[in-house]
């Protein structure tokens, strides 16, 4: 028989933290705290098989399911010494979500669960605390009817705040048990009235409502959103965690709580977190209430007036520290942990690897290693590759004047400035314009992910440092400030007061989350440095990296940018992007419209100075590192104007006829440019250009050599090629100008002649290209345009229809295809080095910054890959990571 259920509890259970694919990660680490006979509160899991089977079987469950879980019930029953359903001595449940990989606030919970008009009140007899009870039942009523009803819980927070307001009650902990006793009635008739059936007194019933609806809140909209920007498989399925509750609503003496072992912003070795006295878990993370410090330097740090839980609760306090150390020691990594004290008695709820930025992630991975508890190896792995882009952006500068309107919690560093949004939908829509947004809310839930992924920042009134906001905001690098309680945010009117002043949508503002600085207006940014942990963690990954990375740059301040990330290179040189330029582009545009050789020369002639500048720079920048330059690839008809006004004016601006640059346009037209007149084509119609750029190249060489003592080597790449015989017709112009060059400088030029694989037919006959060439650069971009049959340019109206439907994995222009386009890159490897073996060979596509693109690459043998400037820190920890998967 399949065994569907788990139990914990007792200092034992049936899991540990290695079933995390079938208990979830909550289940196994519930299960793992357990056997390390930590004070875990007894419960059970439902396996994430049961979810794959629910959606399967249309929405029902394997039949031995029942059987097990009231087995699991009486098991939680004799630890605690209560029956699930008893009138008497009533065991009240919570039940939760556990997908094995952590999504926070995606799925839904339900807590209390058990509670009814009988138990309630044999709960307040067991406790001799009514209001208590009352308020447990009341929490549960409205959880139950948001999860698994179908009725929104703003209708309860209406009718409360309505209550509250009414009575002149300013807190929830205002209200006494007879006032939770007449919510839970207008609680009850709201549901009668919305539903046309009473709320449900069963706790039987109670329960198997709660478990479906955990399994269905696994495909609702929030967490298909969060699964597809996390690239979470659906078929994973959530487990579900049953667990016999324990109360921190109890009254003074408990306290529930979320704490991290190191700080999650900075990577501070040091307990971070917040809780509330008189609370149950989700006024923590939801922001109902402003949260207390763990920690009495925290207090002390951040200038609270409230006491912290080292204060308040000084003995359960002392415990909790020393279970967070034994516990970081365990999982050898930053924990997030949930926790409850009930009648001063701890209760630990959850452990997981806590969620951080990119800068407390270099930091933790980087002290981690130093203290011994994992290998310097290991802390290369640790690190997300992509999640460096968070220390890739702009923080406000010093320099700058700061008008503060308000100020809340530092949630998430970095800094933004944007227009006042106060809806996601306001958010995407500013977005889709292109506007830079701030989205303003009272606090943040689930339902505002979309808004939070288009904001740049975000701004919330209430709410910790542990609030959904913030989380989520460090999770994706995005600034927030969080609990700004001065703030005043009115979402129907429109309006945010801060500072004495009113601010209306499409106002702008700045928030600084490194201070939990609310700033008017736009200020001044500074783009980062990278240095210390970064700078130490690199030197590690460089030392295990075998794959050479390069940057994708035609700019002096590109490439400049590109070596103070530690680009090895240049790996693409885009010719053409030279020659919009205003004082070029008129030479560019006579010699597109010259009628002969001679004219087109003569054109030719001015751009050669400018071409020679622009390589000399770039080789003087990276100072006797490799430098790949593209010949021009783009057809002419792109440096042409095209409406009758650019005509017109262009041909003034010449001295030219209109007619003719019309006339010249038309002759120049293409149905499909990108596989039209382009590339090498235009070196073979025209060798002219790539002469001129060819003579550009070795000239500056030769005077880049001697301004730096460096040696030169250029790397020319003709684009575009299918067969050898194009490539030997521009690599003979090439080859000609550098012996003339070298006869005119008496120098002897060292240099290397390549081609793009971009075309499928050149990677099957990479062979024979290999004759000739003597590196090969994949263009993965038009290598997958022309693999696949997909432009780019217009991909955007089905992909993500494509991608949705299983179709694609993810966007093939994001990450490459490794079965089609990889399977190309694969051939165009193997059969190019069986020709020549010393032949180098890269890749310059996007693909380069990616780093599943680039482990792809250094299973595929490759030398080097390049990609623009921002991502080269990205890539040089990718290509250290699959250096060491490599090993495995």
């Amino acid at each position: 028989m399949t065994k569907w259920v788990y139990g914990f509890g007792d200092g034992k259970a049936e899991g540990e933290q290695g079933m995390k694919n079938l208990l979830g990660g909550k289940g196994a680490n519930l299960a793992e705290m357990s056997n390390l006979g930590l004070p875990v509160p007894p419960g059970f899991t439902v396996t994430t098989e049961v979810c794959t089977y629910y959606y399967a079987n249309d929405r029902s469950y394997p039949p031995e399911l029942r059987a097990q879980v009231e087995a699991a019930l009486a098991e939680i029953g004799r630890i605690t010494g209560k029956a699930f359903g008893d009138a008497r001595n009533p065991l009240l449940v919570s039940v939760r979500s556990g997908a094995r990989a952590s999504m926070p606030g995606m799925m839904d919970t339900v807590l209390n669960l058990g509670l009814n008009d009988t138990t309630v009140a044999a709960v307040a007899a067991a406790s001799n605390n009514e209001r208590f009870a009352w308020d447990s039942y009341r929490r549960f009523i409205t959880m139950f009817s948001d999860v698994v009803l179908g009725v929104d819980h703003g209708h309860f927070e209406e009718i409360l705040d309505t209550y509250k307001e009414r009575k002149g009650y300013v807190l929830d902990t205002d209200l006494q048990a007879a006032d939770w006793k007449t919510l839970v009635g207008q609680y009850k008739a709201l549901v009668l009235e919305e539903l046309g059936k009473p709320f449900p007194e069963d706790p039987q019933e109670q329960l198997w409502g709660a478990i479906g609806a955990v399994f269905a809140s696994w495909m609702n909209a929030r967490a298909i959103t969060y699964r597809s920007l996390h690239a979470i498989p659906a078929e994973w399925g959530t487990a579900v965690n049953v667990q016999a509750m324990v109360f921190g609503n109890r009254g003074d003496t408990s306290a529930t709580g979320v704490a991290f072992t190191r700080n999650p912003s900075t990577g501070e070795h040091a307990l971070y977190g917040e809780f509330l006295i008189n609370a149950q878990g989700e006024d923590v993370v939801a922001g109902i209430r402003t949260p207390q410090p763990i920690s009495k330097a925290a207090a002390q740090a951040g200038a609270s007036n409230k006491p912290s839980m080292e204060e308040a609760m000084p003995s359960a306090f002392a415990e909790f520290v020393g279970i967070t150390k034994v516990l970081e020691k365990h999982y050898r990594d930053m924990q997030d942990i949930e926790f409850t004290v009930e009648d001063n008695k701890l209760w630990m709820l959850q452990t997981r690897s806590g969620k951080r930025t990119a800068k407390a992630s270099l930091r933790i991975a980087v002290e981690m290693a130093k203290e011994g508890l994992i290998s310097e190896e290991e802390a290369v792995g640790r690190i997300d590759p992509g999640a460096l882009d968070q220390l890739l952006h702009p923080t406000i500068d010093p320099k700058a004047e700061r008008i503060e309107i308000a100020r809340g919690l530092p949630a998430s560093p970095g800094a933004a400035s944007g227009e006042i949004v106060f809806t996601s939908d306001e958010a995407e829509a500013g977005k889709a314009a292109g506007k830079t947004v701030i989205l303003v809310r009272q606090e943040t839930s689930p339902e505002d992910i979309k808004g939070m992924l288009a904001a740049s920042g975000i701004l919330t009134r209430l709410g910790g440092m542990t609030s959904h906001a913030a989380v989520v905001a460090r999770g994706w690098g995005k600034p927030c400030v969080s609990g700004a309680g001065s703030i005043r945010v009115d979402t129907a009117a429109g309006t945010l007061l801060a500072g004495g002043k009113t601010y209306k949508k499409g106002d702008v503002i700045t928030i600084d989350g490194s201070t939990g600085q609310v700033l008017a207006g736009k200020i001044a940014m500074v783009q980062p440095e990278l240095s210390g942990e970064f700078a130490e963690l690199m030197t590690w990954a460089d030392g295990v990296r075998r794959m050479k990375v390069r940057t994708n740059a035609e700019t002096p301040a590109d490439a400049r940018q590109a070596r103070q990330f530690g680009a090895e290179g240049i790996g693409l040189c885009r010719t053409e992007h030279m020659f919009f330029d205003e004082g070029r582009i008129v030479s560019m545009r006579e010699m597109i419209l010259a009628d002969d050789e001679k004219g087109r020369r003569a054109a030719l002639a001015k751009l050669l100075p400018m071409q020679r500048e622009d390589f000399r720079q770039l080789f003087e920048i990276m100072s006797g590192l490799p430098v790949t330059i593209r010949l021009l690839d783009p057809p002419l008809h792109e440096f042409l104007p095209h409406s009758e006004d650019e005509v017109a004016e262009v041909a003034a601006a010449m001295g030219a006829s209109a007619a003719k640059l019309r006339a010249r346009a038309q002759e120049l037209h293409e149905f499909n440019p990108m596989l039209g007149f382009r590339g090498c084509r235009l070196a073979i119609a025209f060798p002219e250009i790539a002469e001129m750029q060819a003579r550009a190249i070795f000239e500056a060489a030769v005077e880049a050599a001697a301004s730096t003592g460096q040696p030169v080597t250029p790397e020319i790449m003709v684009p575009l090629v299918a067969t050898r015989t194009e490539l030997d017709l521009v690599k003979a112009r090439i080859d000609a100008m550098a012996q003339a060059v070298e006869k005119e400088k008496g120098v002897k030029l060292v240099y290397q002649v390549g081609t793009m694989i971009e075309l499928p037919r050149a990677a099957i006959r990479a062979g024979e290209i290999a004759e000739s060439a003597e590196f090969f650069s994949f263009g993965t971009n038009d290598l997958t345009q022309t693999t696949i049959g997909i432009s780019r340019d217009d991909a955007a109206s089905f992909l993500g229809t494509y991608v949705q439907k299983g179709i694609f994995a993810i966007d093939p222009f994001v990450s490459i295809d490794q079965e089609g386009v990889g399977a190309l890159v694969e051939i165009g490897v193997e059969r190019g080095r069986k020709q020549r073996a010393n032949l180098k060979l890269g890749i310059c596509g996007e693909h380069g910054g990616d780093p599943a693109s680039i482990a792809f690459c250094e299973r595929s043998g490759l030398d080097y890959v390049s990609c623009s400037p921002f991502r080269v820190p990205i890539a040089r920890l990718a290509a250290a990571q699959a250096a060491l998967e490599a090993k495995k």
